[in-house]
C-alpha cells in the first residue's frame, strides 16, 4: 500500500518540503541553480513543478512546464524515501527506478543541497507517521 493516500498528499509533503525550504539558506542555494525541475509522481499520481530561480525558489503543485530543464519520473514512495534520507537518487537513476529527461548532472549536483532538508521533511511527516502506527 502506498504511503500517500492521494495526489494532494503527495503535493502537500513532497512539494511542501521545497516550499518550506524556500526561506532557508539551502533554498537560496537551490534557487541559484537557475533551472525548472518538473517531477512526475505515480502511485498515487501527482506532479510538482519546482522553479529554482532567483530571487526565490517557487513550487507549483499540479504545475507543469513542458520545457522544464529537468524532468524526473518516480513512484511517490521513492520520493518519500529520498526525503527521509533512505534513498540514493543516483543509484535509482542507474537502476531505472527513477527516470530522467534533461541534464541529469545538473540535478545530481543539487542533491547534496537537499540533505539539510531531510530533518525538515521527517518533521513534516512525523504526524502522518504517528497516525499510521
Amino acid at each position: 500500500m502506498p504511503y500517500f493516500k492521494d495526489g494532494a498528499e503527495v503535493e502537500q509533503y513532497l512539494g511542501g518540503v521545497f516550499r518550506k525550504a524556500a526561506d532557508t539558506p539551502e533554498g537560496e542555494k537551490l534557487a541559484a541553480a537557475d533551472i525548472d525541475l518538473q517531477v512526475y509522481y505515480s502511485d498515487p499520481d501527482a506532479k510538482v513543478l519546482i522553479k529554482m530561480r532567483q530571487p526565490k525558489l517557487e513550487v507549483v503543485d499540479g504545475g507543469e512546464n513542458e520545457d522544464a530543464d529537468v524532468k524526473l519520473y518516480m513512484p511517490s514512495d521513492i520520493g518519500d524515501k529520498f526525503w527521509r534520507g533512505e534513498y540514493n537518487l543516483a543509484v535509482g537513476l542507474a537502476k531505472g527506478q527513477v527516470k530522467a529527461k534533461g541534464p541529469v548532472a545538473k540535478i545530481l549536483k543539487l542533491v547534496p543541497l537537499t540533505k539539510p532538508l531531510f530533518p525538515m521533511y521527517r518533521e513534516m511527516v512525523a504526524e502522518k507517521d504517528g497516525a499510521a502506527a
